[in-house]
């Protein structure tokens, strides 16, 4: 069964790693093109792309999936089977026709739920104790395909973003495997999504970092986990960007919002309900640091305000 992988970020690498163990053959790569990246702005190439390099597959990054020549590409390498991870765009139905097996793709929640760009970082926002991965057939519309296989894990209570999605790529992973070898078997049921089930997971950007500290301390300390590494949550301090790498919840407190109210055993901010204990923290130009050392160099303590950008 001849296969072709569309795939970009790091999420996605396992997947394409398991393809290549096993003895259908993996044809070419799709991904999405070398973009810009870091204060240089130099071209970054995608994680997916390396790793193709390294096996040394041929690699397709089309700026547009809707035109001629690479519909024509595509067909040259005849997949009968298209795998997706994490690619990033929405496969038109003249792709999704091309191979008859069809195309199922490895989405980071158990859908119905978070159907969209950022699974993993919306579960964690909105307090989910549980996760997993969903083998999908794909059709036109965003995440909506019949479930053909789904693996859950539980979400641990200090899990960030990051640690968090490098164990649902290699869950991700082991279940395409399962789902590939039922698919040969001729033993996968494809069960539809329920419709009235549906949430979303809309793309995160960067200002979705900032740090309300009126919000309460718990919803804080899950923005927190959910944007490490990235966008980072943050606050500013003397008119510096501050980034929280690490927190918990503490005692509640009746300060202002956004005043430090103590230095002792982490650095405690008072939120619109209760406390938040900064673990790690990294101020604009400077490395990342334990709550004690930074507090160590004097540029921070109690009665200190937090939020208030230059």
């Amino acid at each position: 069964m001849r296969i072709v992988f569309f795939g970009t970020p790091t999420f996605a690498v396992p997947s394409l790693r398991v393809l290549l163990d096993r003895p259908d053959p993996v044809v070419g790569v799709v991904c999405q093109p070398d973009k810009p990246a870091g204060r240089g702005q130099h071209l970054t190439v995608a994680p997916v792309k390396q790793a193709a390099v390294n096996a040394g597959l041929p690699v397709l990054q089309p700026e547009r999936l809707r035109t001629d020549d690479f519909f024509e590409a595509l067909r040259r390498w005849a997949p009968e089977l298209i795998v997706v991870a994490a690619y990033g765009r929405i496969l038109p139905k003249v792709l999704l026709d091309l191979p008859p097996r069809g195309c199922i793709n490895v989405h980071a929640s158990l859908l119905p739920r978070y159907r969209g760009a950022a699974p993993i970082q919306w579960a964690i926002l909105r307090g989910e104790e549980r996760t997993g991965v969903t083998i999908m057939q794909m059709n036109e519309r965003m995440d909506a395909g019949d479930v053909l296989l789904q693996r859950d894990t539980p979400i641990g209570t200090e899990e960030t973003y990051g640690e968090l999605q490098l164990r649902l790529a290699a869950l991700g992973a082991a279940a395409l495997v399962e789902a590939l070898e039922c698919l040969r078997a001729g033993t996968l049921a494809a069960q539809p999504q329920r419709e009235a089930e549906v949430t979303l997971a809309p793309m995160i950007r960067k200002e979705d970092g900032h740090i309300d500290w009126t919000h309460p301390a718990i919803q804080i300390a899950r923005a927190v986990r959910a944007f490490n590494p990235w966008p980072s949550a943050f606050s500013h301090l003397g008119g510096k960007l501050l980034k929280i790498h690490r927190a918990h919840i503490g005692a509640m407190t009746t300060a202002a919002p956004g005043t430090v109210t103590d230095t002792a055993g982490g650095i405690t901010v008072a939120t619109g309900s209760g406390g938040l204990v900064i673990d790690e923290l990294q101020l604009e130009g400077r490395k990342r640091l334990p709550a004690a050392e930074f507090v160590r160099g004097g540029t921070l303590r109690p009665g200190s305000v937090l939020g208030v950008a230059s």
